[in-house]
């Protein structure tokens, strides 16, 4: 009976070392690659490195949409000073003198361009 036992461990033993040294194409797809003792030892690991990559690859994604982000934003700035620079250019265009004097005497107003020149008033 001991000896049936002996036989049937060294057997198995065996049988482990035959499918370990013999890797097929079928044997990685079907999964059994897994249950070999080189991957038993290292699960802890494999499932770090996992993880690590798993991170990694949420990390690059979370940086490439600030990116995008980035750029949107840098695009809206432009915009934004090209229309401030549009309406105070407007604005300068409408205050200047002649326009206002021209802007008067097409509204039939009484008011008119000063002919003496202005004078500072002092505080005594």
């Amino acid at each position: 009976m001991e000896e049936e036992q002996k036989q049937n461990e060294q057997h198995s033993k065996n049988e482990q070392t035959a499918s370990s040294k013999h890797m097929s194409i079928r044997s990685i797809l079907g999964g059994d690659i897994l249950a070999n003792d080189f991957f038993k030892r290292q699960t802890r690991l494999l499932i770090l490195i996992m993880i690590l990559t798993v991170l990694y690859i949420d990390n690059r994604y979370n940086s490439q949409q600030e990116l995008i982000e980035i750029d949107k934003l840098k695009k809206e700035l432009i915009d934004i000073k090209y229309d401030a620079l549009t309406r105070s250019s407007e604005l300068m265009e409408k205050s200047r003198q002649s326009r206002i004097e021209e802007y008067i005497s097409t509204e039939e107003s009484r008011l008119q361009t000063a002919t003496n020149r202005p004078y500072l008033i002092k505080k005594n």
